[in-house]
């Protein structure tokens, strides 16, 4: 009896170790790739890596694969598979109904297409370049405009490792192996976004759970999704215009919150429930930035039509904090309107409006570094900059700029490039991944 008792202990104790061996596995192996739209941590950093500095067409390249179709979706990285969205329009056209004045003033910064398009996922190797397959996920012609500098792609895919979750908006979720086989999707319906300016927020993935923000002119919602089957957890109605922001998730106290920024709220669900635990309200229309965390405090910002910055101690944070001490600062000048900004080691860093200044300040005081410096070449920008080791990636139209980590503002390099970026850098290990308009680059050291 002694040795079946000591048998069954061994059995149980070998079991635990191989489950908690497997969740750390899976811990580490997250946080050395680029699992979803702004990398591990959800900062815009990755967490080591060492990609070069200097780099052009010829110099420091690994490979360059030309991509069909348009789309300005971040890639993803998990090991050797490089994951990147696109909508190809076909030879297939339908026919398109005149628009009236009102209708044509109101999108003179959009774009429409009489084209259907293949909204295809594709799994790159990361080693060679080479396109091992494309699945076509939808074939639809795209009821929306999109903004004349966006794509019908333009939402960044995430995924855990074991599946893929590819997001095209208004064409649905999809979730697929990676043989590229569709294992489940997903219709949420058809969006109707402000100024018809087109989509772009990403999903999160946290856990077993994928959350979709589904900020609009009609009926908005927030979506609790289980990512084995595609079906609500839960589902929550916002009062909400058109936001594009992307949701977060932290763990406060041990429970998780899923944390929103919009023009009317920022709000904190309940992870299990999709309850309210807190709001605040103070940022500006069209909000597109993420909420982004750092050591108890959440960060958020917007600047469309004005600059707004909080941040929010979770440690206090609880029903409406508008105007409370958890609420440590606001700042109200040169905030992003399209890039998400960089929280590492912390130091916030962002850029003014859509433009090529950046700024730098200490992350808990709001205490400014440095503001508005002029990155010289780029003049707009739409790409989120990222963070490794002691450097920012930033890229633009034909050129990818590499700034010094710190509190003084320093140009390490300017690298010229033959492509126009919107998609924003990814860094796993010392591989530096940008997607272009046209072409997906790898840059790593000989």
């Amino acid at each position: 009896m002694r040795m079946k008792n000591l048998s069954i202990l061994t059995t149980i104790l070998t079991l635990s170790f191989m489950f908690i061996h497997g969740i750390n596995a899976q811990e580490n192996a997250n946080s050395a790739y680029w699992p979803q739209w702004r990398g591990p941590l959800g900062t815009g950093v990755a967490i080591k890596g060492n990609p070069p500095i200097e780099f052009s067409e010829t110099k420091n390249l690994k490979w360059k694969t030309e991509i069909p179709g348009k789309g300005h979706a971040t890639p993803i990285v998990w090991g050797n598979k490089i994951i990147v969205l696109t909508a190809v329009p076909t030879d297939e056209k339908i026919k398109v109904e005149e628009s009236t004045a009102g209708e044509t003033q109101q999108r003179m910064s959009s774009t429409k297409t009489d084209a259907v398009h293949e909204y295809r996922v594709i799994l790159v190797n990361r080693e060679t370049g080479k396109i091992e397959w494309q699945t076509t996920v939808a074939r639809e012609w795209p009821q929306e405009s999109t903004h004349e500098l966006g794509s019908w792609a333009s939402n960044s895919p995430c995924t855990d490792g074991e599946f893929i979750y590819a997001y095209f908006g208004s064409r649905g979720l999809f979730c697929l192996d990676f043989s590229g086989k569709v294992i489940w999707e997903r219709d949420f319906g058809q969006m109707q976004k402000h100024m018809s300016f087109g989509e772009g927020e990403s999903p999160y993935l946290y856990k077993d759970k994928i959350f979709i923000l589904w900020d609009h002119e009609g009926e908005s919602f927030i979506f609790a999704i289980d990512k084995k089957t595609g079906k609500d957890v839960w589902k929550k109605k916002r009062e909400e215009r058109t936001s594009w922001s992307t949701p977060f998730v932290v763990e406060v106290n041990g429970k998780p919150q899923v944390i929103t920024s919009a023009t009317t709220q920022i709000r904190s669900y309940d992870f299990e429930t999709g309850e309210i635990i807190w709001t605040s309200t103070g940022l500006t229309r069209n909000v597109i930035p993420n909420p982004i965390y750092e050591n108890g405090i959440i960060y958020v910002m917007s600047g469309f039509r004005g600059s707004a910055m909080q941040a929010i101690d979770l440690a206090k944070a609880k029903g409406d904090i508008t105007g409370t001490d958890a609420i440590l600062w606001t700042f109200a000048e040169d905030a992003p309107y399209t890039p998400n900004p960089v929280l590492m080691n912390g130091k916030l860093y962002f850029l003014r409006v859509n433009t090529g200044y950046v700024s730098c300040m200490e992350a808990k005081t709001g205490k400014l570094f440095y503001a508005k410096q002029k990155m010289e070449g780029i003049n707009s920008i739409f790409s989120s900059p990222i963070g490794v080791n002691d450097r920012l990636y930033i890229a633009a139209d034909k050129i990818c700029m590499v700034i010094k980590a710190g509190e003084n503002f320093e140009i390490l390099a300017s690298n010229t490039l033959d492509d126009n970026f919107h998609a924003s850098p990814v860094v796993v290990g010392d591989d530096l991944i940008l997607r272009g308009f046209k072409s997906l680059y790898c840059f790593s050291e000989k």
